[in-house]
Parts: structure tokens; sequence; C-alpha cells
């Protein structure tokens, strides 16, 4: 009854609607409550103020919240202090969150993100690392950085981005959220991952390149059983618009756990996405049905491949164990069939809602993992014919050479588009009652995302980040991002010692897994000679 009341009276709109009575009121010189003099006037600023926060297209707060919603920005420019703890969600992802949020924000709307005084970081911290820089910096013709995915069994090969949007669904994100992405995605010839909520009309409506995930629930390429129907994903799958096949085996925010959109939830819309009935619940079970060993799972990547006429096909994952880690890599040697890209999703990684305990201690973060793979990918001989995304916590240019330098070809962020579009990490997505409309299904909210508007700050936002990552790479002396290595980064590692990053990791040379006396090998990789491509166990 509440949420129906809401929608025809929204309760924040009570400054507003307050505002406008309380001038008719005092125009008609009512003596109810003795309004005389200014108090008109004051009625109808308030009351002009509010119909042009409901019409403007910039500010998602001030559509969602006429009136009111100039509190948050009169703090703001009051004291940049309020802005940190009063209205960004003091929570333990804080230290994270204040300084890039800012970032993003003025990135974003392409104001200039250069400030005086120096650093605000604590220099002397442990775990501080920086970018060492060249006394003959380099001079780049540009940023529009891209990678070739695509394998000997590749017939449509795609040229990524170096950045892109992260696995986000419909139904997590609003349409106008979903849109707003792609038309960003589109304007500034990026990808956009779909997450595993499938293709909706919504991803299709602007024309951008789609990277489709496919998770355990195979939400649009599924039967009625909800196991995988060939038919339907070639439905999809042969889309222009999709450009390439992601299969999920776990993300970040909560590896091996699976997931329920309970049945209120399923609006037609998303059930015409991913295949289901409405107002059913929505499973996404822990693991795929469609293969349950390694090489079962190397001949699922080359039907997908067969039946999407060769387009690039990969996988993403939260490492967890790494003996089914190394599994799946001695499957790609005994099989001959490798997927054309490898997704790493750090532990670090978010989610609109996860367990406590997943969120924080399930999974291994993203520095581990990736260094984890680019290390048994080289050692196996198969480093050069794949392509590794890595996402997890990646906002700025910084966070990108880093992953670069521990092995990455491309990154992924999800949160940073999220703030692009206005996010305020207010941590209601799990309600509906997300305050910018970008985590909510209510259409009354998501009204107050403006797709154009949107759009422009995710295009601006991945355009200067990149513009960001070309002037480190031209200050570190470097001619193209993978030249970032481990010994471009340096940790402090305690208050009297700095290493190079390169002394922190482990790093293997070609071949080296393959050959018959692994014992010289870094401790991670005892497990190595232990593990079958006939199973994930050992």
């Amino acid at each position: 009854m509440l949420d129906k009341l809401n929608q025809i009276y929204p309760v924040r709109y009570t400054a507003f609607i307050a505002s406008a009575v309380l001038l008719v009121v005092s125009l008609l010189g009512s003596g109810i409550m003795g309004m005389s003099g200014w108090w008109p006037t004051v009625f109808l600023m308030l009351t002009l103020v509010g119909i042009r926060d409901l019409q403007q297209s910039h500010h998602s707060i001030l559509r969602n919240y006429p009136v009111i919603g100039h509190l948050r920005f009169m703090f703001e420019y009051i004291r940049p202090e309020i802005r940190q703890y009063f209205l960004e969600s003091e929570t333990e992802a804080a230290p994270f969150s204040r300084a890039q949020r800012s970032l993003v924000y003025s990135r974003a709307k392409g104001e200039t993100d250069k400030r005086p005084f120096g650093t605000q970081l604590d220099v002397r911290a442990i775990g501080y690392e920086w970018i060492n820089h060249s006394i003959v910096p380099s001079k780049l013709a540009g940023h529009d950085f891209r990678v070739k995915v695509g394998g000997k069994d590749c017939k449509q090969p795609y040229n990524i981005s170096l950045f892109n949007v992260s696995a986000m669904s419909f139904g997590a994100l609003s349409a106008n959220a979903i849109q707003a992405l792609n038309l960003g995605a589109k304007m500034g010839g990026f990808a956009h991952d779909t997450g595993e909520g499938s293709i909706s009309r919504h991803h299709r409506a602007q024309g951008g390149d789609l990277i489709w995930e496919i998770g355990s629930g195979y939400f649009g390429c599924r039967d009625e059983l909800g196991r995988f129907s060939p038919e339907r994903f070639v439905e999809n799958v042969r889309s222009p618009q999709v450009k390439m096949v992601e299969i999920k085996l776990s993300q970040g925010a909560k590896p091996g756990h699976g997931g329920v959109l309970p049945g209120p939830k399923v609006t037609e819309e998303i059930a015409e996405a991913r295949g289901v009935m409405v107002g059913e619940d929505c499973v996404s079970p822990a693991s795929h049905s469609s293969f349950s060993t390694p090489l079962e799972m190397m001949a699922f990547i080359q039907q997908l491949r067969t039946l999407s006429e060769g387009k690039p096909v990969g996988f993403k994952l939260c490492i967890g164990h790494p003996w089914e880690w190394f599994a799946i890599v001695k499957a790609m040697l005994e099989t001959g069939i490798q997927p054309d890209f490898i997704v790493v999703d750090g532990a670090e990684g978010g989610t609109g809602a996860a367990p406590l305990e997943f969120s924080d201690h399930m999974g291994m973060p993203l520095q581990e993992a990736l260094r984890l793979v680019h290390n048994t990918l080289v050692g196996a001989g198969l480093r050069n014919s794949i392509r590794v995304g890595a996402s997890g916590k990646i906002v700025s240019a910084f966070d990108m050479a880093r992953a670069l330098a521990l092995g990455a070809d491309w990154c992924n962020s999800a949160r940073g588009f999220m703030f692009a579009l206005g996010c305020i990490q207010a941590q209601t997505c799990h309600t509906g009652n997300c305050p910018t409309g970008v985590t909510t299904q209510d259409p009354t909210r998501q009204m107050a995302l403006v797709v154009p508007s949107k759009a422009e700050r995710v295009q601006n936002f991945h355009e200067h980040t990149l513009e960001a990552l070309q002037e480190l790479m031209e200050a570190s002396g470097l001619k193209t991002p993978h030249d970032f290595s481990p010994r471009h980064i340096m940790r402090r590692v305690s208050e009297t010692q700095t290493l190079h990053l390169s002394d922190l990791i482990d790093t293997l040379e070609t071949g080296a897994l393959l050959k018959d006396d692994v014992s010289a090998l870094p401790p991670v990789f005892n497990d190595w000679p232990l593990t079958s491509a006939k199973q994930f166990g050992i």
C-alpha cells in the first residue's frame, strides 16, 4: 500500500508541493496561517525552483528531490568535508570512495581534475604506490588505445578499447542507466558488458557495442527448464551489436554464491530479456549445468564460438582454488581449444547486494589473481594467443597502469561508470529507492536520470581517463600501454623500505610449466602437477 501511495504521491516531493500549496493559500489572502508581506514571494520562489528542478536534465538528485535537493549542493559549496562525511556515506569503503568519486565526477562533467597543494595521500603510509617517471618523456599521438581480441579459431575478432563498462545487468540497473551507459559507449567507441541479466530492449535501443555475459542461469539463451538453448543463443548472438561472448564462472563480489531475483521484482521487461516468467523467482545457480569438468568447459566454449559464427568467446572468473584454474589451463593444452579472452574479476569487485563475509573474505584479490592468471598462461605457452581483461575497483588511470603492469591487456570498470551516471553511493541499491535513478526499477525515480545528459558524462569519463593514462605513459617514457611492467610501479612496504612491484611478485618464464621438473616454481604452483583436465578438484 505504501509503495502504491508513493507512486501516486512521492514523499520526496513534499517540500515542492507544500511550497505550491502555501503559495496559493497566501495569494488568496487567507488568514488561516497569518501569511502576508513577503511570504508569497518566498513560496513563489520555492515553487519556481521546484518547477525548474523537475525540468532540468543535468542533476538527477534535483529531479528526484525538487527544492530539498539543493541542500546537498549547499553543503558541498559551504565545506567540502561535509560532502565527504554527510553526503557520501562514510563506510568501510570510504577511504577508496571519496577521492575516486571526486575524480570521476570531475572527469565525467568535463571539469578540471587539477588541484593545488600537492598530494592529499600519506606518502609515508605502508602500501602507498607510485609510478617512476623518466627524465626523457615520450610523446604519443593520441589515447585511443585498443587491443585485438580473437585467437586462432576466431573469425570475427574485435578491437576492444583499453577501458570498458564492466558487467552490470538490467534489473540491477534501471532502464535509463542501461541506455545511458550504452549510448555513452557508442559515442566513445568502447564496449558495454551486459551482465548476466542478458540483452534487454534497453541495451539495443542505442546501438552501442555489447559484450554478452552468459551466467549459470543462461538468461537470454535458456529453455523452459533453465538449461542452455542453442537456438535461443543464436537468436541473440547473431546481432551485429554483440561483439564478444563472456561465460561467467564467478564474480568477485560473491564468488561461488549464485543468486535469486525474487518474483515480485521480475517485471515484464526483465522477464522478456532473461527468458523467464513474469512474477516468478529468477534463479542464478552457483554453478553451470552445461559442463562439470574442464574438458566439457572447453567443448562449451567451442560450441558457443561455432554458434556465434566465430565471434570471440571467453570467460570471467574470480580466482578461488588455484588448482581449479590450473585444471582449466590443462584442458586448453589437452584439447587445443582456447578461449579468446579471460576476464579476471578481483574479490574487491562490488555488487548491489552480497553477504558481508563474501564481500570481505571470499575470493582472490585482483593483484594476486591477475598475476596468477598471467603467469600460468605464460608458463603454459598460451599467453600470446589469449587476451586478459581485469576488473575490480579500477577507476583511475593509475589503477589501469597497475593492472597493465601486472599482465592485463585491457580494463573494465563498473563503479567508475556508475559514478559517471551520478551514483552517490547512497547504498540503497537493494531497496529500489536509489536517489539518482541508477539502481531502481521505480519509473518515477529513474525518470530523473536523463539519458543524453548522462551518456555524455559516461563518454567524458572514458575519454579523460584514457587521456590521463596517456599522460602517465608519456611521463614514464613509454610508447604503448603494454610497456608498463612491474618495475614501473613502486610500493612502500615499511616505514624505511620501498620496493619495485617486480620484487614483490612472481614471474614465470615462457613454457616453465611444460617442463618435467617444476620443483623450482613459486609455491603457488605446487598443485600444478596434481591437477587434471578431467576434473576441477585434485
